[in-house]
């Protein structure tokens, strides 16, 4: 060694003991590329470590490997020296002194230096981009198109960077489309996000990041396979042609994340996923769900015959009267999914047969479409080889005589369930997750029994259920408002619930009190007037109104949360306790007098002075000359109106903090603080996409508890299309006439100024309408007061709430303590 190297050792040792630790331990993975080599080794790892002690010691780890990799110093020192160009890229040059060995073994020489020039130029052009694009694996980079794949996957960034987008927002959304719809649909994606960039940064953001409904509605455009929402009245009617039903298509839950898409059914409607693989699976999902309901897998009577081979006289139901099936599995425990699947063996099996006699070739069909799919991974393979196998001994007449009494027109449900408990102790298929059980079905099925289902009542006869017409569903019963299901693949709400809970003869789970189900979902929401409840609209440039303009429709949120409304309540635990203690002042344990009663604690003075007085002038005074003490009674009622847009997705400026999660904290204290002072409330959200859209999302109605569903729906809040807040204000203000309260104040939270699709760029015409809007809620009693997080509110919310109807948060952080405080002022002016 050297007295130049063991100089640099020594320095480094004198200014960090790590740094010489670490120096030393390298060292020997390159004393043997000679003394040179090790100089000019050690002078770049101290630079780095001078630099940034984080990249000092990433790369005095790396060089083992890195060496080893490559061959030697080159080209990684210079590569590493790179970093020092610029300020701030010590994240930079950690994620590439992790990776770059691994690249190089993966893709070679060319390979390594494509993916350490392309995030190199972003060293130069934004180090916090260099920084996401060197921290994202490099696996994941390449994906399954190597080099080319990379650079196409790279290309569009840079047109987007002159927009100000970093690379970070960029690759975050732009993976994923990648992984749905090919690098073709990245360039096409990338296009048109960066009009939607131009239009406004946070939308821009949003949809680079995939937080925006529009940027979702976009990829289920160019999603490959067979699009269902065409194709609708088609199936309806294929379905009807051949089972007889006739039952309404609506829109499925399955969404870009889901993996494979299902076909299901609550027993009253059938839910369509937005893509399936191909027309043909298309068609044999429509036939065989159709088939369960004509041939009565979710029949009233079979369903109670079904349970009562578990034990139970009644089948568990939720409040909306659907049957929840766990209790069937749960007896299996971790088991569970093993033994639903060979049920659904059975049960399809059963029906698939039905079918076949009412629809010869039915079965062939199945089997060809299952012949030319690729086989699944895992344990799921087995499961579907032996679907596969089933279907075609049925078609030969090779089943065993338990299995083949299935295929027999008297063959019902509880036969199939027997037959499973049966296979189900005699079999060697292996078990498998929740998340694998999605792969293990042919083309055309799904998991019949995961979802909460409406029971079907049989009509007089005995022939299968057709069209009953009148004033009854197909089914026979009475039309409810329906609910879509979850994803079949996923989240099963029959799956998180301790197995030991089986006894009972009522609720979900069968444990004697009715608990709700958690299904979430696109829920139809309420049943207002057919296109909505219509509302006038205010156009400044007319100085006039455009009647019935603009359209409200109120719509339930399909996201739950418990667990982060969990969190953020231990997260503010402290806050909300100094809250509950500031609020004790604010219940109506104060005594107020009421003055001229008839009878009461003392005499009113004033009045017995008055009573005498008109006395002895000879008139017949009311005798009312006492007064009373009782607590005094805050008649205040309050609706706190949240804008869901899309921006609430973005981070505040620089602080890395999310919009949302402050407003779902903000939200839950809010609760929290009514429910303690006692005063009627309401929490709406609201969105739109055009005047004839927009939605209102209730979270608290009035007349609701704020309860665990409640919280759960605040914990999940996210956001979604844009700003009409003059039809959001106006349908609050109807809402908020039907309160008994004297009082009415309007709270609206916010983040920015009105806006929305359909506006015209004219940033006034919405503004001009909100404050007209306004206004007639004030005519109407109601005070409407703004919450805003735009630190340009200030510009335009004199002109819309007036002077002192407003406040303007300088710190989002504040927003959660603040919002109730900021209530109970409102409050206080108001009582």
């Amino acid at each position: 060694m050297s007295a130049a190297t063991e100089d640099i050792l020594d320095h480094l040792a004198a200014i960090s003991f790590v740094a010489g630790r670490d120096a030393r331990a390298a060292l020997p993975a390159v004393t043997s590329l000679g003394e040179t080599a090790a100089l000019r080794y050690l002078e770049t790892g101290r630079d780095l470590f001078f630099y940034d002690r984080e990249a000092g010691k990433a790369f005095f780890h790396a060089t083992a490997d890195l060496t080893q990799a490559f061959g030697g110093l080159d080209p990684w020192l210079d590569q590493a020296r790179h970093f020092l160009s610029q300020r701030g890229t010590f994240r930079a040059a950690v994620g590439f002194f992790e990776q770059a060995g691994a690249v190089r073994r993966s893709w070679g020489a060319d390979g390594e230096a494509l993916w350490f020039d392309l995030g190199a130029t972003w060293i130069d052009r934004h180090v916090d981009s260099a920084a996401s694009y060197f921290r994202v694996p490099a696996a994941i980079l390449f994906g399954n198109a190597g080099t080319e794949g990379l650079r196409a996957l790279l290309a569009p960034a840079d047109t987007l960077a002159k927009g100000r987008l970093g690379l970070g927002t960029y690759l975050e959304g732009a993976i994923q489309v990648r992984g749905i719809c090919g690098l073709d649909g990245v360039t096409e994606w990338a296009q048109r996000g960066a009009d939607v960039l131009a239009a406004g940064r946070l939308r821009g953001e949003a949809w680079f990041r995939l937080e925006s409904d529009e940027a979702r509605g976009f990829l289920l455009e160019v999603l490959p396979g067979f699009h269902m929402g065409a194709h609708k009245r088609l199936f309806g009617l294929l379905l009807q042609a051949w089972t007889g039903l006739h039952l309404p298509l609506e829109e499925g839950s399955w969404s870009l994340e889901g993996g494979r898409s299902f076909l299901e059914t609550d027993g009253r409607s059938l839910f369509v996923p937005a893509v399936m693989p191909d027309r043909e699976e298309a068609l044999l999902a429509i036939y065989h769900t159709g088939a369960h309901l004509v041939f009565d897998s979710y029949g009233q009577d079979a369903i109670r015959a079904l349970f009562a081979e578990i034990g139970m006289e009644h089948p568990p139901l939720d409040p909306d009267q659907r049957i929840t099936w766990r209790p069937l599995f749960a007896r299996f425990g971790e088991d569970m999914i093993r033994f639903q699947l060979i049920f659904d063996l059975c049960e399809d099996l059963r029906v698939d047969a039905a079918l076949e006699r009412e629809m010869p070739g039915y079965l062939a069909r199945v089997v060809r479409a299952a012949r030319g799919r690729n086989l699944p991974e895992g344990p799921a393979r087995y499961y579907h080889e032996e679907a596969l196998r089933l279907l075609e001994d049925a078609r030969a007449g090779r089943l065993s005589a338990g299995l083949a009494a299935l295929t027999t027109p008297q063959a019902g449900v509880v036969d199939a369930f027997r037959a499973a408990l049966t296979w189900y102790a005699n079999t060697d298929l292996p078990p498998l997750t929740l998340a694998e059980r999605a792969s293990a079905y042919l083309p055309g099925h799904s998991p019949n029994a995961a979802r909460p289902v409406y029971p079907r009542r049989k009509h007089d006869s005995d022939a299968p259920e057709m069209d009953g017409g009148g004033g009854l569903g197909a089914a026979g019963h009475e039309e409810k408002p329906r609910e879509s299901p979850q994803q079949a693949e996923g989240n099963d709400p029959d799956m998180d619930i301790p197995p030991e809970d089986i006894q009972g003869t009522g609720g979900r789970v069968g444990v004697g009190i009715p608990m709700p189900a958690k299904v979430t979902g696109r829920g139809r929401g309420v049943k207002g007037p057919r296109g909505g409840w219509a509302y006038r609209e205010w156009d400044y440039r007319h100085q006039s109104y455009k009647e019935d303009w603009a359209r409200v429709h109120e719509r339930s949120l399909r996201e739950y949360d418990e667990a982060k409304a969990m969190e953020i309540a231990t997260a503010y635990d402290g806050t909300l306790r100094r809250l509950k203690q500031a609020l004790q002042a604010q219940k109506p344990t104060r005594m107020a007098t009421r003055r001229r009663q008839y009878e009461g604690d003392e005499p009113d003075l004033e009045a017995a002075v008055q009573f005498m007085v008109e006395r002895r002038a000879g008139r017949s005074p009311k005798a009312s000359v006492y007064q009373q003490r009782r607590p005094q009674q805050r008649d205040t009622a309050v609706l706190l109106l949240a804008d869901l847009s899309t921006s609430i997705m973005a981070e505040a400026g620089d602080s890395g903090v999310r919009v949302v999660d402050r407003l779902r904290a903000a939200m839950l204290l809010f609760g929290e603080a009514l429910v303690e002072v006692g005063d009627p409330f309401a929490l709406y959200g609201f969105a739109s996409k055009y005047h004839d859209e927009v939605l209102l999302y209730p979270i608290k109605r009035f007349a609701d508890r704020f309860d665990l569903r409640a919280r759960a729906l605040l914990g999940g809040l996210s956001g979604r299309l844009a700003t009409r807040m003059g039809a959001a204000i106006r349908h609050s203000s109807r809402l908020m006439l039907r309160s008994p309260a004297q009082r009415r104040l309007l709270l609206i939270l916010s983040d920015g100024r009105p806006a929305d699709y359909d506006d015209g760029g004219d940033p006034r015409y919405l503004q001009e309408d909100t404050r007209m809007a306004v206004k007639e809620a004030q005519d109407l009693g109601i005070h409407a007061f703004c919450i805003s997080l735009d630190p340009r509110g200030g510009e335009y919310l004199p002109l819309v709430f007036g002077p002192g109807h407003y406040l303007v948060l300088p710190h989002l952080d504040s927003l959660p303590a603040r919002l109730p405080e900021i209530y109970l002022r409102l409050r206080g002016h108001s009582a």
